[in-house]
């Protein structure tokens, strides 16, 4: 239970009472408590008896040079393990350079990835040192608000390609299309669909990019109805593979370019009588702990998320001590995890 008297007393007296109690104003005690030389030595004395036998505590002062400097995360969703391991990244690299992280999910939900309006003045008044922007879209006007305030910042996988010279840090997103792709054409699978993200994402347009590399590697033709295009909604992924299994040749695998998707296309294939991957194999993207947790476990493409967001808080840290990077562009590589999901598909 809270006890108003006892936490009155804890605090101790205020100011302005050992200032009534000394007899002089609230700002000539101010001088004293924190050591000025332009009171006279009378009136600090009575300052001094005052404080002393009022038992007033002397709160050391907030010294700007001394504190740790403070950086803003600014994410598109805090509900999704995708943003938990992108915060574990940034977390233990700040806890290591000795920063302060303010965390916002500023985001709108009227235009993925836009920062409310409002937002960016925040920056100036709480007097943060640099921004992580992760999974964002600035406008022109953005950008150009952040370059005349002159606070450096980092794009965590960018929605879309950057303006030269903005620094970026991501996944090879095109070596991990391609090497999904490869791992199921190397059990036998030849119809392999891909439902992608949102049209014109960079990270799902590089993933799309290195899957068709792959079937024309191996000699097979790109078929236009086995592109869908998901908006990493799982709801949406769900609904895109009733249309690939309603095909006249549906396919016999596919690769799909986040874990949440994945588990609508799941949903889907259970939905048919389906069954991973007996009668159907699965590639995802990620390595989410829902992929661990699929049943069958899902077989996926890891990218390093907590490594993507340590390497660009490294990277904004040197852009804060007056150092740019010399490549704008960091890429970190992913690779295939095999689970349960894929198998040769069932013969002919």
């Amino acid at each position: 239970m809270v006890r108003t008297a006892s936490a009155s007393v804890a605090a101790g007296p205020t100011l302005a009472v050992v200032a009534r109690e000394a007899g002089v104003s609230v700002p000539t005690a101010s001088k004293v408590v924190n050591g000025r030389e332009d009171v006279a030595p009378e009136t600090r004395r009575r300052v001094t008896e005052a404080l002393d036998r009022l038992g007033y505590v002397r709160r050391p002062r907030f010294d700007a040079a001394k504190a740790p400097r403070l950086v803003d995360l600014v994410v598109h969703s805090l509900e999704s393990s995708w943003s938990g391991a992108v915060l574990h990244g940034v977390e233990e690299a700040a806890h290591d350079a000795g920063l302060e992280v303010v965390v916002s999910a500023a985001l709108t939900r009227s235009r993925v990835g836009r920062p409310e309006r409002g937002w960016l003045d925040k920056l100036v008044t709480r007097g943060s040192s640099g921004v992580l922007f992760n999974l964002a879209e600035l406008s022109d006007s953005q950008y150009a608000w952040l370059e005349q305030h002159r606070i450096p910042f980092v794009m965590i996988d960018p929605v879309r390609e950057p303006p030269e010279g903005v620094v970026s840090v991501g996944a090879a997103n095109w070596q991990g299309g391609l090497t999904a792709t490869e791992h199921l054409l190397s059990l036998g699978h030849e119809r392999i669909a891909v439902v992608a993200g949102h049209r014109r994402t960079m990270c799902s347009s590089a993933r799309v990019a290195g899957y068709r590399s792959a079937l024309a590697s191996a000699g097979i033709r790109h078929r236009a109805e086995y592109l869908r295009h998901a908006g990493f909604d799982e709801g949406v992924a769900h609904r895109r593979t009733l249309e690939l299994l309603d095909l006249p040749e549906p396919p016999t695998a596919v690769f799909v370019c986040s874990d949440r998707m994945a588990l609508g296309v799941y949903e889907a294939l259970a939905e048919r009588g389906l069954r991973v991957p007996d009668d159907f194999s699965v590639v995802g993207f990620d390595d989410l702990p829902e992929a661990r947790w699929a049943s069958p476990a899902l077989t996926t493409v890891r990218q390093p998320l907590s490594e993507m967001a340590a390497t660009a808080l490294r990277s904004l840290l040197r852009m804060m001590d007056g150092h740019h990077p010399e490549s704008t562009r960091t890429e970190l590589s992913t690779r295939l995890v095999e689970r349960a999901s894929t198998a040769a598909p069932r013969p002919a």
